[in-house]
């Protein structure tokens, strides 16, 4: 039977973070199998496999309770540290296969012995939604649209729709409590897999809040989501809420569940356009959660 480590990933202060399994030797296993990981544990996992082709190092796929997903972000970065643990990975840049797309991973052993890991996103694909569309999101997340920022609310991607929805202050975005079944049928009615709504905390300091609503895995909240993230990131680019440059953009998620997480992504530039961003955060070993958590950015 294929070994699970279960890690968290984007942990805050040592603590918090979103747990995954992984199984870095999944080659035996079919989809009912790595569907069945999830289910038991309850969480995002992630399988790594042989690359199919010359052009990746490894294939990931990945699963929720109730279905297969083409990409997940710290079910990446947790899979990169597990093989780097393992002393399976170089310094060269990983390349990836996922269904969602190539995906690079940059892994490079720091002074302490901990992993520090980001992977590569492509820019964000920004929609604003239409009014009625908006009245849909916050009758499923039961707010009026006095609790909104003012600001657009969109639907943005780098790999899977989030549709990203601007609160007005932080203590709104905290007290939300949607029904998980209203949840599903506007993100279906929007063409959405997740609403993420999330709130400024510190505009010069590219500090903000999120939460991650998903349309249907199997639970009704996620403590981190690395592609709503990025998502988010590109979407804050195109509102101007944050300048145009590589500075880290902090997003903190999963107050709410008692599970904070911080999620760091840069914007990369070619001249004025925006061409993709570097993801990342903090892993720590659940089995050892006491451990000092690998850094991910230094």
């Amino acid at each position: 039977m294929s070994e699970v480590e279960v890690v968290r990933v984007f942990t805050s202060g040592g603590s918090g973070g979103n747990p995954c399994p992984v199984v870095v030797d999944a080659g035996a296993m079919d989809a009912g199998a790595m569907q069945a990981v999830a289910r038991r544990h309850g969480h995002e996992s992630g399988f790594v496999l042989t690359a199919e082709d010359d052009m990746h190092d490894h294939r990931f796929r990945f699963f929720v309770p109730n279905h297969e997903m083409e990409m997940c972000a710290h079910a990446t970065i947790g899979a990169l540290w597990v093989l780097a643990r393992k002393g399976r990975v170089t310094t060269a840049p990983v390349r990836i296969a996922t269904a969602s797309g190539p995906v690079t991973g940059f892994v490079s052993e720091r002074e302490d012995g901990t992993w520090r890991v980001e992977i590569t996103q492509p820019a964000g694909r920004i929609v604003p939604l239409a009014l009625d569309r908006v009245d849909a999101v916050c009758t499923a997340l039961g707010i009026g649209r006095d609790a909104l920022a003012d600001l657009p609310v969109h639907n943005a991607a780098t790999s899977r729709v989030k549709t990203l929805v601007p609160m007005r202050l932080p203590e709104g975005l905290h007290a939300l409590a949607p029904d998980p079944a209203a949840i599903e049928a506007a993100c279906r009615s929007i063409g959405s897999t997740g609403l993420y709504p999330y709130a400024v905390v510190d505009r010069p300091g590219r500090v903000f809040e999120a939460r991650q609503f998903p349309r249907s895995s199997g639970y009704p909240e996620d403590a981190a989501t690395g592609i709503a993230a990025a998502a988010l990131a590109f979407g804050l680019l195109r509102d101007g809420t944050i300048e145009a440059d590589d500075r880290p953009i902090l997003i903190h998620q999963g107050r709410a569940m008692g599970r904070l997480s911080e999620i760091r992504v840069r914007i990369g530039f070619a001249g004025d356009r925006a061409v993709g961003c570097l993801l990342g955060g903090e892993v720590a070993s659940a089995a050892d959660f006491s451990a000092t958590p690998a850094a991910v950015f230094a």
